[in-house]
């Protein structure tokens, strides 16, 4: 058995999510049809992360284990020849024996694409706020998460995990003309999370809620404290590292 390690671009308009579902097109059950296709066997394709309906990814990984004896370079060639245009598949690798793209991941990076001006072209890559956003204020909520801490507060209800501890290495934002983007970076992400804090960012950036009142949500460990959602159509899983 040989384990591999795929890198993948997708758009996520029109995909329910990563993982797949009775209730519509997923992006795992578009690679897995196509895989089992091309290598002739069933697999168990396993990604890093299980981004939203919506969500986009640049850099998603995702693992299987298989009998086959294809070439990298021959199944990289197979998928993108048979998958529809809005998934691509940017690297097929050997991986180590045992590899989990989900479990062995140490570091996640999202970006998450704001707009202030209103426009029909790329309305789906970005949020469209018609509130003035004081910078300043969200680099001061965004430095507040940096480091160990429990995220109850931002994770969707009844999520399947056994704690809400996340480490952020990086959480910052920055400002274009008419354009802001949010970075962040962690060793793990909760359901929900990233989308959660960047409604909350912006009710503080609008002058909606005091700073002090980001680290009360925080410390609250209570979801229904914090904003709603950010729309899932701004953000994009940039890279998983290993």
């Amino acid at each position: 058995m040989r384990y591999l390690k795929l890198r993948v671009e997708y758009d996520g308009t029109e995909f329910v999510g990563w993982q797949k579902q009775a209730n519509g097109r997923s992006v795992q059950e578009e690679i897995s049809r196509v895989l089992e296709e091309v290598l002739r066997e069933p697999v168990n394709l396993i990604g890093a992360g299980r981004t939203d309906a919506g969500v986009h990814a640049r850099g998603q990984m995702a693992g299987l284990r298989v009998s086959s004896t294809l070439g990298v370079g021959s199944i990289l060639a197979a998928l993108n020849g048979l998958l529809p245009e809005d998934i691509t598949i940017h690297s097929v690798e050997e991986a180590p024996d045992g590899f989990h793209a989900r479990y062995h991941a140490r570091e996640r990076y999202y970006r998450y694409f704001i707009t202030l001006r209103p426009g029909a072209i790329g309305r789906q890559y970005e949020w469209y706020v018609k509130y003035d956003l004081n910078i300043e204020l969200l680099n001061e909520v965004a430095s507040r998460i940096v480091g160990e801490h429990d995220f109850e507060s931002f994770c969707k209800y009844a999520a399947d995990v056994k704690h809400y501890h996340c480490t952020i290495y990086q959480s910052a934002w920055t400002e274009s003309p008419g354009k802001l983007v949010y970075e962040i970076r962690g060793n793990r992400f909760l359901h929900g999370m990233v989308r959660a804090l960047v409604g909350t960012m912006v009710d503080v950036g609008r002058g909606f809620l005091p700073v002090s009142a980001f680290s009360e949500i925080l410390e609250a460990k209570d979801r229904r404290k914090a904003a709603m959602a950010a729309p899932p159509h701004g953000l994009f899983l940039e890279e998983v590292l290993y």
